[in-house]
């Protein structure tokens, strides 16, 4: 596994769409593990594969500890609810933004297996893969956000 280099703010990359998986490869696996690493790593709770410059439809999210999530083409087919959180990213280091995102959301995607499943995320976890399935079409969680967070804000 490789710690792989996170793209930051004002990469055009960053704006642009991922294209779908079409064949699991060992290339895609490599992936996965390194997006990992590289989550957390960098302290994180959700990577896309855009922020380390693959332009593929790839996730991964670990809000609880030892549970990472692996998404290869999320669909988000279902969400109620609304929550106002502090929101980050990784290629905004230090930077926060109050966010409006639903509270529950289902998402569908494949394994790295390539089986399709869905699944329900409350909370913080519905806010990862809302924030995580936005940077696949270039979205960025500053354009959902209601308004930065002073430092004040963040103690």
């Amino acid at each position: 596994m490789a710690t792989l280099k996170i793209l930051k703010f004002g990469d055009p990359t960053l704006r642009k769409v991922s294209r779908p998986v079409e064949e699991i490869t060992p290339r895609i696996l490599t992936l996965l593990d390194d997006m990992t690493e590289t989550m957390r790593a960098a302290g994180g709770c959700g990577l896309a594969a855009v922020q380390v410059g693959v332009l593929r439809r790839v996730v991964v999210i670990e809000v609880e500890e030892g549970k990472v999530l692996e998404l290869i083409n999320p669909k988000i087919i279902a969400f109620a609810g609304e929550q106002q959180e502090q929101e980050g990213c990784l290629s905004f280091p230090g930077n926060y933004g109050l966010t409006k995102r639903p509270m529950h959301v289902t998402v569908r995607a494949l394994d790295r297996h390539g089986k399709q499943y869905d699944i329900t995320g409350d909370g913080l976890l519905a806010r990862a893969i809302c924030h995580e399935c936005d940077h696949l079409d270039g979205k960025l969680y500053t354009d959902v956000q209601i308004r930065p967070l002073t430092p004040e804000e963040l103690k």
